[in-house]
């Protein structure tokens, strides 16, 4: 999610939509050719282009299909990929639509749902795509679901983004036991929070230190992790030749990933991430660069 102030829309047409009374109200908003998803708040819990409702148009959300740098893409289409939290629904088209992949998206709100099968483009339920209405924290211990996702993305933040609303080493445990040998987690952190080193620490009690990548945080402040459940290094020009094939093949803009992308295990890394940490205190402050 970023911030979004309303009133900075030139002509945005609010929808509301009613829902349970413990859960926050789902509206929607179009600026241009832009439609955002918001729970009761002006903060942005997801986006699409009108025009191209099956690209991915927030920065960061780009940045969550990071996992693709180590996929064979020859294999993308036979692998499976799980979101946790629904938001626009814009992973979950993608991985359907573009990959080609089984997918699975899991939501406690049927409103979101409701709001995204309305006015967000998603496909009804199928072989290949199917929306589970459940708390994902209960739903992912359920053994059926074990050693059966490639690609599991996690993004889970109440409407007013605060923090993440799962985000304990227990929980990161169950995402782990969710995910094939080679399989990888995508986790969204975003800067509004100090919890950054607190939500990496978990990971890492999880995954271990060795499996942890992250992307230098986005000017809105989000900062997503990788986790690997197999630890796989990708440096160099391989990471370059790994980008500039994610760019061409499946039109994500991957031109600044090598420059912002590291590994947590090594010396380097922790640096650049001393860095990453860095730039979200600013923000905190409300500082950019």
């Amino acid at each position: 999610m970023i911030r979004k102030t309303r009133g900075g829309a030139k002509s945005a047409q609010d929808k509301k939509v009613a829902t349970a009374p413990d859960l926050p109200e789902v509206s929607v908003s179009d600026d241009g050719d832009v439609r955002y998803l918001h729970l009761g708040t002006p903060w942005v819990q997801g986006s699409m282009r009108i025009r191209d409702p099956f690209d991915i148009d927030l920065e960061y959300v780009q940045r969550m299909m990071g996992w693709l740098l180590f996929a064979d893409p020859a294999e993308v289409p036979r692998m499976h990929a799980m979101q946790l939290g629904l938001g626009a629904g814009a992973i979950t088209k993608f991985c359907h639509k573009k990959l080609r992949m089984k997918t699975t998206a899991i939501e406690l709100n049927p409103q979101v749902l409701a709001v995204c099968r309305s006015w967000f483009k998603l496909p009804p339920d199928s072989s290949a795509l199917q929306v589970v209405l459940a708390d994902a924290a209960v739903e992912i211990q359920k053994p059926e679901w074990h050693g059966t996702v490639d690609a599991l993305a996690v993004d889970l933040y109440d409407h007013e983004a605060a923090a993440p609303v799962l985000d304990s080493a227990e929980f990161y445990a169950d995402c782990r036991n969710l995910l094939t040998e080679d399989g990888i987690m995508t986790v969204n952190l975003f800067g509004r929070s100090s919890s950054f080193d607190r939500s990496l620490d978990q990971m890492a009690q999880a995954f271990g230190e060795d499996a942890l990548w992250a992307f230098r945080p986005t000017r809105e402040g989000n900062t997503v992790v990788l986790a690997q459940r197999t630890p796989r290094v990708l440096q160099g020009a391989e990471l370059d030749v790994a980008c500039d094939q994610v760019q061409a093949r499946w039109d994500l803009n991957t031109t600044r990933w090598a420059k912002v992308f590291v590994p947590a295990r090594d010396a380097e890394a922790g640096s650049t991430l001393a860095k990453v940490k860095a730039r979200i205190e600013k923000i905190n402050r409300g500082q950019t660069d």
